[in-house]
């Protein structure tokens, strides 16, 4: 089921890309647990029009930079700032700190996504799960944000918005 929306999702995204505009206001959060590795993965990926809009009030400005030569030496200090007023992991009730571990450009135009890579070692069994993806809520009406959930084998997907932007999860 989880395959089937995720393929839809791309399909959607994929078109829209063809056409060259950035209609829908989304972002796409996926959460990896393994209890075997001991390990949480989360990859956030927004488009890099809707961050400039968010950090520097420019959709198309190049200050920031981001992953490319001239990248700007406080790009990751302001992103991480907004994004701490708006998105958070806590598991089992601790929040967990956002520290980019990798992030890259994907795409082209007003379709290019900031793709962000955040992990943390997990010792203790997952108890509780609670996200808050509130990205880009504070600026566009109609913001989606899409998280999808893997516990070791068993998926979830969320669509969380200006209205209801946290969702907690107990195992």
């Amino acid at each position: 089921m989880i395959v089937c929306r995720l393929l839809l999702l791309i399909i959607f995204l994929y078109t829209n890309i063809k056409t060259n505009v950035h209609p829908l206001k989304l972002s796409l959060c996926e959460i990896e647990y393994s209890s075997e590795k001991k390990l949480l993965s989360v990859n956030l990926k927004l488009f890099l029009t809707d961050v400039n809009e968010a950090i520097v009030f420019d959709p198309y400005s190049k200050d920031l930079a981001f992953c490319q030569t001239n990248e700007s030496k406080d790009a990751n200090r302001l992103l991480l700032n907004y994004l701490n007023q708006f998105f958070y992991i806590k598991v089992n009730s601790k929040i967990l700190e956002l520290e980019i571990k990798d992030k890259n450009l994907k795409g082209e135009g007003d379709n290019t996504a900031l793709w962000l890579y955040f992990e943390y070692i997990q010792t203790s069994p997952l108890q509780s799960l609670e996200i808050k993806n509130a990205v880009f809520t504070d600026l566009f009406f109609d913001q989606n944000n899409i998280v999808y959930i893997h516990i070791d084998e068993k998926s979830k997907s969320l669509m969380l918005d200006k209205k209801k932007s946290i969702h907690q999860l107990r195992f």
